[in-house]
């Protein structure tokens, strides 16, 4: 068995596979070290079987938005079809045909628990407790992820709650469903199991989706609602006690029972058994990294994806992973680095350009900088709004299209530096968004770029001339 390699990576997630790719690419040998499936959260526990789950929900609503489909629509969601569906896309959580795109890109794969054991040395132990020591020449790059966080709330863990991974991994759905948390994730479950018939109630600490527009929280808020879900804000659990149909929640005020309990309150760094103290880093925490990926102090360990805390969204991790695999390959070969500001081996984006949707219904598309953030950030900017619905693009795609947009322009530099949509099928929005902010593309400029009629895209237009046309000094 070969033990030598130029890059070791611990981990064979989407972050991982990315930088072995890029690693591989350049030249450089490489090697996935991993204890679960190949492919990782993304593939088999969070985006792809979530998103799935959420998919056919999302249909029927829009088909039962428009006039014709409408009135075709008269049955129910198939939910037990809905889950096979999602174990299509998870293999039924088998990983071999990942295995095979490894192998064939020239990657080598050791399944194992890998830890660090000093400089560019790390010990690999597989499910029989045999131990292989594995060396490498250039970087050892740590994508290990992260886990759901936990929160202490007395009687939580001898309820046997649900973690995201046990909600997307579900073979049916419970007949009510207690949610903790009020992000993303809890939104997004919270959309998919309401649209299984399940009776939903999210309890979270704060407003719904903290962090983007308030508007966007609000909409989402009101069409769960709508959908059925109960909202409880401004709430936190005092403990969890076990019953034989289920779990009581106990509130401050009020009991919530349910037939099980989802928490969705954050995620922690899986940074407890991996070595890191053999290195002189703190066990359990998240690894610090320079623009490149870096561990400061090091020359040679890198850490990419959730590990790093920067932006924990999967696109991001293989942003990461890009550029991590491309500066190793340079430093290897002594070519040039870039790492500067939008440097082909930084990864500036975490910190200006993060894209993110929220797949509920509607749904949320925002990518850079909130209003708020913005002005906290010391810019002065300028907020244009616009009603989503009335661009004839919307109309087409449901009667009554219900929408919201919102671009904040940066006024010193005339730019764009955050950008956010709310409606049906936004999601498909936010790229022309990206590379607005990404480019820094003058609004000048940006009324030049015709969108074409009749579609979505004609906010840019609506926006633009809200903002104000162009005029010479």
């Amino acid at each position: 068995m070969k033990t030598s390699y130029d890059v070791i990576i611990i981990g064979a997630g989407a972050v991982a596979e990315n930088v072995a790719d890029r690693v591989v690419q350049g030249g450089l040998t490489a090697v996935l070290v991993e204890s679960e499936l190949v492919g990782g959260e993304c593939s088999y526990w969070a985006c792809m079987p979530s998103k799935a789950l959420i998919r056919s929900g999302l249909a029927l609503n829009a088909a039962k938005r428009l006039q014709g489909t409408s009135q075709a629509v008269t049955g129910e969601l198939d939910v037990a079809a809905v889950f096979a569906r999602r174990n299509s896309f998870t293999h039924d959580w088998n990983d071999s045909s990942q295995v095979d795109w490894v192998s064939g890109a020239g990657i080598d794969l050791v399944r194992g628990h890998g830890r660090l054991d000093g400089v560019k040395r790390v010990v690999v132990t597989d499910k029989a407790g045999a131990e292989t020591t594995l060396t490498a020449e250039y970087a050892v790059v740590v994508c290990t992820g992260s886990d759901p966080l936990l929160p202490d709330i007395p009687g939580l863990l001898e309820a046997s709650p649900w973690t995201p991974r046990d909600a997307t991994s579900a073979q049916e759905a419970p007949t009510s469903l207690a949610i903790i948390g009020g992000g993303v994730v809890a939104v997004e479950l919270a959309t998919a199991y309401a649209s299984f018939g399940t009776k939903v109630t999210i309890l979270a600490r704060s407003e719904i989706l903290r962090g983007q527009e308030p508007f966007a929280g609000e909409r989402v808020s009101a069409a769960l609602r709508e959908a059925g879900v109960v909202i409880k804000t401004g709430v936190e659990p005092t403990r969890v006690e076990t019953t034989d149909s289920g779990v009581d929640i106990h509130l401050e005020n009020e009991i919530v029972s349910a037939e099980k309990v989802l928490v969705a309150t954050g995620r922690s760094p899986r940074t407890t058994d991996i070595g890191l103290d053999t290195v002189d880093l703190p066990v359990g925490e998240w690894i610090t990294v320079d623009e490149t990926l870096r561990v400061p102090g090091s020359d040679w360990l890198y850490a990419a994806g959730d590990v790093n805390h920067r932006a924990l969204l999967t696109h991001q991790g293989k942003y990461q992973a890009r550029a991590a695999g491309d500066v190793i390959v340079a430093r290897a070969t002594g070519k040039d680095v870039d790492s500067g500001e939008w440097g082909i081996h930084a990864a500036t984006a975490d910190h200006r350009a993060v894209p993110q949707v929220t797949f509920s219904d509607p749904e949320v598309a925002s990518v850079g900088l909130t209003a708020h953030a913005a002005e906290e950030a010391g810019l002065t900017i300028r907020v244009i709004d616009y009603d989503l619905g009335a661009v004839a693009g919307a109309s087409l795609q449901a009667d009554g299209y219900s929408g919201a947009a919102r671009m904040i322009v940066d006024e010193d530099r005339g730019v764009i530096v955050g950008v956010t949509f709310v409606g049906q099928d936004v999601s498909e929005l936010i790229q022309a968004a990206t590379i607005a902010i990404v480019g820094e593309v003058p609004l000048t400029r940006l009324w030049h770029a015709v969108p074409a009629y009749p579609t979505m895209n004609e906010i840019w237009l609506r926006l633009l001339e809200t903002y104000g046309r162009p005029t010479l000094a």
